[in-house]
């Protein structure tokens, strides 16, 4: 079987192979085609929006996904939650000594394809080989830079009393699904992960103009780290309602087997937003109306304080405090 040597990495006749037979057929890029040492586009009018990230997912095939659709969504989605309409992409690749040359090109493919899919372009690479046991397999970082449309504000610390909370979809099912495939837990029922890219619903609400105030991607430490942070970032308190939260039945189970609460799992296909309360049934409506947000649903409004506070309204008609998540109880996830 063909693996990744160190001398891939080297600068040599065999990075260059590699970079001409993996990379950059799959890729299609002219601005990496031109082998220049940056990139040069010429950006849209209106604000640029800039993110970075990296991706050190176990295992790095999943169900429903792996490390090179994870890394593309993951920027994208990023950018997205800033109001901006992601265009480029950079990657530049960690590669274990000894990895199959199948395998990368596996997820070179993928994360290829997801671009496509979120119609942004990667124009710019790296790539560099460590010995065996110095990484685990392959590890991805990203940066992404998009532009903002007129009239589309967002932050975090938009939110306001009276605000609605939506979220798209279902939540836990990344992070459930890359630990059941990790523990080899296939008896609590079929998982796989959410990971899309998310650039096409959030749009969907930009119409919405200042009536949209926040969209936050619930990644690392889930929906309860991200509403935390818009709570402590606008001043608020914001209260949700156990019953309205979506989640599958197969993660109940497994973050019961786990000791988790569904509301701490990682997603990497579901966005959350703080709206006007009179725009409410309009992004409601728009969400549902998209196949990435058929699920979505009202979780929540927001409250005057006590500020920084998330609160659960329970099915029993008590609250709970929903804190930040203590510690990185689901490891190497994303």
């Amino acid at each position: 079987m063909s693996v990744v040597l160190l001398a891939h990495g080297g600068g040599g006749r065999l990075m260059a192979d590699l970079i001409r037979e993996v990379f950059l057929p799959r890729l299609e890029s002219p601005e990496l085609a031109r082998a220049d040492d940056s990139a040069l586009f010429t950006p849209p009018p209106g604000r640029l929006a800039f993110t970075t990230d990296a991706f050190v997912v176990d295992p790095i095939l999943f169900p429903g996904g792996d490390i090179g659709r994870l890394a593309v969504c993951g920027t994208v989605n990023d950018l997205a939650a800033g109001g901006a309409v992601p265009l480029y992409l950079s990657a530049a690749f960690v590669i274990e000594e000894g990895l199959p040359l199948e395998v990368l090109s596996t997820i070179v493919d993928s994360l290829a394809a997801t671009a496509r899919e979120a119609g942004v372009r990667v124009v710019a690479g790296d790539t560099k080989v460590v010995p065996h046991g110095k990484a685990d397999q392959l590890f991805i970082t990203t940066a992404g830079v998009g532009c903002v449309p007129e009239g589309v504000s967002v932050s975090g610390h938009h939110a306001r009393p009276g605000d609605v909370v939506l979220c798209s979809g279902a939540l836990g099912d990344h992070g459930m699904a890359i630990m059941v495939a990790r523990e080899n837990l296939g008896f609590v029922g079929h998982l796989e992960s959410d990971v899309a890219p998310l650039n096409d619903l959030t749009a969907a609400l930009h119409s919405l103009g200042p009536d949209l105030h926040v969209l936050r991607d619930p990644t690392r430490g889930g929906a309860a780290a991200a509403l935390n942070e818009i709570a402590a970032q606008s001043g608020v308190a914001i209260q949700l309602h156990e019953e309205a939260v979506p989640i599958h039945a197969p993660v109940r189970v497994a973050c019961e087997l786990l000791g988790t609460d569904p509301l701490t799992v990682a997603n990497e296909g579901k966005m959350l937003a703080v709206v006007a309360p009179e725009a409410a049934d309009a992004a409601l409506a728009a969400w549902r109306d998209h196949p990435l947000g058929r699920e979505a649903a009202v979780i929540g409004e927001v409250l005057e304080g006590p500020a920084g506070r998330v609160q659960v309204r329970t099915a029993f008609g008590t609250t709970r405090i929903l804190d930040r998540p203590l510690g990185e109880q689901l490891p190497r996830i994303c």
